[in-house]
């Protein structure tokens, strides 16, 4: 099947045609990845709707192919670059082609240049949740109040003037939306959960566009397991398992796909940087099944020593990402394994600087331990499409029990990029302490499950301390927690004063080493989730 169109020639053009021929439909959307963390969410959403989105290179694809493959609307995806001093790589002429095209966020500043209008770079940038207030009446925008909260990440602005309709406004941006004739354009992301209405937006867009045959929804997780049984028959799968919902819901589509196939599973457990409760998870869920067998492996000693000396976060990921490779292939020799499967997700894709191959510059975020690792057998990645919410719900499908499920994800490089400055056995064993009373304290109030991801980080701050009649200095722990569906951004979680007065009160009275508390109160954008 086609994954990224970058040129029609006979080739593509056969395997687009198969393709539509399998959805039973002759309409598809074309989506030109710019970049954005985002831009695989907008596939999603597309989706759920029924209509099938093809990604396109805007590096290679001219206005001649997108004539040949004509699809039935364009999208421009956002992008780290910027029109004012890096446009990126694109065919303008694209934009006369009299196709129903969506911009979003640096799509839209693309193609408002392009018809005369001034972009530039804005003192006030725009990054969080911001009230979108509509101007006039406009399709995109059918059945949506006239002020809802959108998703904003720019900091180029479109000026107002004739040479494009202004469909409404935000704070700081005066065009957040407009339109000239078959160009609509928004400055916000209607793909994330924190656009409140964006799912309407994409499906007035598809309106838009004339789509009226859409293909039929068939279950993702039957499509992965049958998949997956083609593939696996018969051979031995090493699954890398954390604890957490991710590798859990791989390890279930591996079980699917190896019943009664003669096919094994084993399940490796590194532990060494691992948080409290992470070792007892995979214990009670997978150490007594019939299905998989599991080994716990101590790697800890190994990363202390890879992790000496190492002070900067990206280099500390790096050292912990050889030995997590390292642990995994001796596994692999030993289990005799003839693949390793992983619970990588899309987000970690994209924050890698990886995803959809386009040529557009991605933004590498951070690296993450899973991605990119090159096992000498083949790796197996089931869930590299989706992300956390749509991993959770093919879980659902299958059976994962949900205890498993609703836990908070796992930080794979695990309390590395929760402590800062050089990683020890002394900063180890305070980032366990703290962890658990924070989680602990989390579950006695029923609160675990109210938030998406919760963490405390070590910093490297050191705060004056008065603990009985002595005077001295401890860390400064920075607790965090966040409301999210997918990961991609984040609110942060408002949580009780009461509550974090406790948590605070309880980690200083038994953890001598910490001199003070804080809480961040970042959202994603501007900042990321963990805290390296």
């Amino acid at each position: 099947m086609l994954s990224i169109f970058k040129r029609a020639d006979a080739e593509t053009l056969e395997s687009l045609a198969e393709e539509l021929r399998v959805r039973n439909t002759k309409h598809f959307i074309l989506l030109f990845s710019m970049g954005s963390q985002f831009d695989h969410l907008i596939v999603q959403r597309l989706a759920k709707l029924g209509v099938f989105c093809l990604v396109a290179d805007p590096a290679t694809v001219t206005a001649e192919d997108v004539k040949k493959v004509a699809p039935a609307g364009i999208i421009l995806s956002g992008g780290p670059a910027s029109v004012h001093d890096e446009p990126p790589p694109f065919d303008n002429t694209i934009f006369d082609l009299d196709i129903a095209t969506l911009g979003i966020c640096l799509g839209f500043q693309m193609w408002a240049k392009h018809v005369g209008a001034k972009v530039t770079p804005h003192e006030k940038r725009e990054f969080g949740v911001h009230t979108f207030k509509k101007r006039g009446e406009d399709p995109l925008f059918a059945d949506i109040p006239e002020q809802s909260m959108v998703l904003e990440t720019h900091g180029d602005s479109i000026e107002e003037g004739s040479a494009l309709e202004n469909l409404g406004a935000t704070d700081n941006a005066p065009v957040a939306a407009g339109r000239k004739d078959h160009l609509w354009g928004v400055q916000f992301h209607p793909e994330v959960s924190d656009t409140e209405f964006g799912e309407k937006m994409y499906e007035n867009f598809v309106a838009i566009c004339g789509i009226t045959d859409r293909f039929p929804a068939h279950s993702v997780a039957e499509r992965k397991v049958t998949e997956l049984r083609k593939q696996l028959e018969g051979k031995k799968v090493l699954i890398a398992l954390s604890g957490g919902s991710d590798s859990s819901v791989v390890a279930y589509l591996l079980k699917d796909a190896l019943e009664s196939k003669g096919g094994s599973i084993k399940g490796v457990y590194i532990r060494g940087i691992d948080r409290p409760d992470d070792e007892a998870y995979v214990r009670k869920y997978f150490g007594n099944e019939d299905w998989i067998e599991v080994e716990i492996v101590d790697a800890t000693d190994k990363f202390l020593e890879a992790l000496a000396g190492k002070r900067e976060m990206r280099e500390k990921r790096m050292a912990m990402r050889g030995i997590y490779k390292e642990v995994l292939e001796e596994k692999i020799k030993e289990f005799g394994a003839d693949f390793i499967a992983q619970g990588t997700l899309y987000t970690d894709l994209r924050e890698s600087g990886h995803g959809h191959a386009t040529g557009a510059r991605v933004a590498e975020i951070k690296v993450h331990h899973n991605t990119n690792l090159g096992f000498f057998v083949p790796e197996i990645a089931p869930l590299e499409d989706q992300v956390k919410d749509s991993a959770r719900s093919i879980g659902r499908d299958i059976g994962v029990p949900e205890d498993l499920l609703v836990r908070h994800p796992f930080p794979g490089p695990g309390l590395i990029v929760r402590i800062e400055g050089e990683v020890n056995a002394e900063t180890l064993r305070v980032a366990r302490a703290v962890d658990g009373i924070y989680i602990e304290e989390l579950r006695a109030a029923d609160l675990y499950q109210s938030v998406w991801q919760a963490g405390a980080t070590i910093t490297h701050s050191m705060h004056t301390e008065s603990k009985g009649d002595g005077a001295g200095l401890g860390r400064v722990v920075a607790l965090w927690a966040v409301w999210s569906v997918n990961g991609f951004t984040a609110r942060f979680a408002q949580l009780p004063y009461e509550f974090l007065d406790k948590v605070s009160r309880r980690i200083t009275n038994e953890v001598r080493e910490v001199g003070a508390v804080v809480y961040r109160i970042s959202d994603k954008p501007p900042s990321t989730i963990e805290w390296g």
